[in-house]
């Protein structure tokens, strides 16, 4: 996925850059840019692989290599970004966050008609960045340039820009999947991703961009380039999984969400007597975590981490190349609470359950280490689709999904005419998903949040958050 994050200041704010970006990087593993514009020097830019060591260690010695009174920053876990890039409309440095799922369409049209090229990665491949400033290149101005491509591109791309005079123009993508957040200081403006970002550095709270919307900033000011559409489909995962416990999305804080979610996935037990006999309820950390607080809030049983992941040296589980070797490195990360799970029936609540690979490792580890029972909860409903919108988390094939294979494994193709019944926890089928999941992972007993009780926990009007992923609803 990635976020990123940008300053227009009236002094040097490299550090602030740092920071900001470096606040992003609980959003992607492989690559990290910054880039700066300085009066005397222009536009610069830096990046790094960030997919062995952290965004801080690769940037470290940025200060000595570029300096600027206005930057922007990005974590990305897929392209190297920003680019640099020198067209019609003056040289500037852009990033995006999202996906772009039509680009051999786009670059076989561009091609066409342009006599262009574009540099090829291996396989071929085409940084999408590159693609999506091509885009905006065909039309004469910014406005017209990111309204083109947001209109083109099948997918989703918020974009932020570095033009080289200092302005920084930021576009929410066209129907709002993602946040881009304003804040403001007597010295200029922020953008990003992320709204803690910004105000840890001085920032106050300006401005939450709508659907599509395009403004410029300067350090003086902020113009609206293109007002906001009506049309909005936030993405509803923001809350459930990898939004940042401190931020806060239209209006609705990440935390506090988490905690009514759970409340309500305990109000779904308590109303089935269901799960009656638990010692324990804990999170599957870390953002498992205050889904489970919500729950044994609500459920009247104790909150305890039966097992606490060790990040000093592991803060990532997902850095080596084979999935074998990520596997084993998410197991040394658990260390185990040995007298709260020896004998004990736990009921452990996790942010989802996608594959369920790394799940399967933590609940052997917690059988090994004594437990008597272990129950799982998933704080989402069952995923049914690979993300189409996004580049987070994304399955290359539908049937990667731990919900599919085992439908088909019950049922066979045909199960898959069935996925809204299957998702169903109250139906026949509903139940037999349940189980075989359950005999899978050796669960002494599993559940899943409902469709209604996220949408619930995130309190927005539903046509307004994007749930695809659950219901393979299309906007």
């Amino acid at each position: 996925m990635g976020g990123f994050f940008g300053i227009t200041s009236k002094k040097d704010c490299m550090l602030d850059v740092f920071f900001g970006v470096d606040y992003h990087s609980h959003l992607g593993t492989k690559r990290a840019g910054m880039a700066a514009w300085d009066p005397e020097v222009g536009l610069q830019r830096k990046i790094h692989s960030i997919e062995n060591a952290p965004f801080r260690t690769k940037f470290e010695h940025v200060f000595e290599e570029m300096s600027g009174t206005a930057a922007i920053g990005c974590i990305s876990d897929s392209d190297p970004q920003p680019l640099l890039v020198r067209s019609s409309l003056g040289t500037y440095a852009i990033c995006m966050t999202g996906v772009i799922n039509n680009a051999d369409e786009l670059i076989d049209q561009y091609l066409s008609f342009s006599g262009g090229h574009f540099d090829a990665m291996t396989g071929g491949r085409i940084n999408q960045t590159e693609l999506l400033s091509a885009l905006i290149n065909q039309k004469s101005t910014f406005t017209e340039g990111i309204r083109f491509a947001q209109k083109s591109i099948r997918g989703t791309a918020s974009i932020l820009v570095l033009k080289e005079d200092g302005t920084l123009i930021a576009a929410r993508d066209r129907v709002g999947r993602l946040p881009v957040q304003i804040g403001k200081n007597a010295d200029g403006y922020a953008v990003s991703f992320e709204s803690f970002a910004y105000q840890k550095i001085g920032y106050d709270d300006e401005y939450e961009l709508g659907p599509g919307e395009i403004v410029a900033l300067t350090p003086e000011s902020m113009t609206q380039l293109s007002a906001p559409g009506k049309k909005k489909k936030i993405c509803s995962f923001l809350w459930s999984y990898y939004g940042y416990p401190t931020s806060t999305y239209e209006g609705v804080n990440v935390e506090a969400m988490r905690y009514r979610n759970g409340a309500i996935l305990a109000e779904n037990d308590m109303a089935n007597g269901k799960a009656e006999d638990i010692d324990y309820v804990g999170g599957v950390p870390d953002s498992g975590t205050p889904h489970a607080i919500g729950y044994a809030n609500r459920s009247g049983k104790p909150f305890a981490r039966a097992f606490i992941k060790y990040t000093p040296t592991w803060s990532r589980s997902f850095m080596p190349a084979t999935q074998t070797d990520r596997n084993k490195i998410a197991k040394m990360k658990q260390i185990p609470v040995n007298a709260l799970i020896k004998g004990k029936n736990l009921l452990f609540v996790d942010d989802s359950i996608v594959r369920g690979t790394q799940l399967k490792e933590t609940v052997e580890f917690l059988y090994d280490s004594g437990a008597k029972a272990v129950h799982m909860r998933s704080a989402c409903p069952p995923i049914m689709y690979a993300c189409k919108y996004l580049n987070f988390s994304r399955s290359n094939s539908d049937m990667e999904l731990i919900a599919r294979r085992v439908i088909v494994e019950l049922e066979g193709e045909d199960g898959l005419k069935h996925l809204e019944e299957y998702a169903d926890g109250s139906t026949e089928r509903g139940q037999k998903l349940r189980q075989g999941i359950c005999d899978k992972f050796h669960f002494a007993s599993l559940d899943f949040q409902s469709l209604e009780g996220v949408v619930k926990a995130i309190g927005l009007d539903p046509c307004e958050l994007c749930t695809y992923c659950w219901n393979g609803k299309e906007d």
